[in-house]
């Protein structure tokens, strides 16, 4: 059973996930994103795991980023126990489908999940990978 919760935390109190191999840009998408949350908020939950006495942030750094910007207290965060492999998978799978990508951060990334299901036992091949993204 997945132990999970959602809260209500202070962005500066998510640590970055360890390794993120995406860069969060200050460019016209991040104005967007931010004039989105002033709006209307964050609809999506950021996703965190807890580390030490806090939570590193698996998915959500530019959320977590305009609501620093909009100077918002809190931000709606699903708290989930996972292993690091886990949170590898999930960070990776959570991204792939930003349009503005660079090749190098969708390449460190795949590694990133190859290196993770490896190690979780499962099929590692090129082609798995491309189905398990395209599920």
């Amino acid at each position: 059973m997945v132990k999970e919760f959602i809260s209500q935390l202070s962005p500066d109190k998510l640590t970055p996930f360890e390794g993120h191999p995406y860069q969060v840009r200050e460019d016209a998408a991040m104005d967007e994103l931010v004039e989105s949350i002033r709006v209307h908020g964050i609809l999506s939950p950021l996703l965190a795991r807890p580390k030490g006495d806090g939570c590193e942030l698996v998915s959500g750094h530019r959320r977590r980023l305009a609501a620093q910007k909009l100077g918002l207290p809190t931000v709606p965060v699903l708290v989930q126990e996972m292993t690091d492999d886990e949170a590898v998978i999930l960070m990776v799978d959570s991204n792939l489908q930003r349009e503005n990508l660079l090749p190098s951060e969708r390449a460190f990334a795949y590694k990133m999940k190859l290196e993770a299901m490896k190690h979780q036992g499962k099929t590692t091949s090129v082609q798995s990978l491309h189905e398990v993204k395209n599920r």
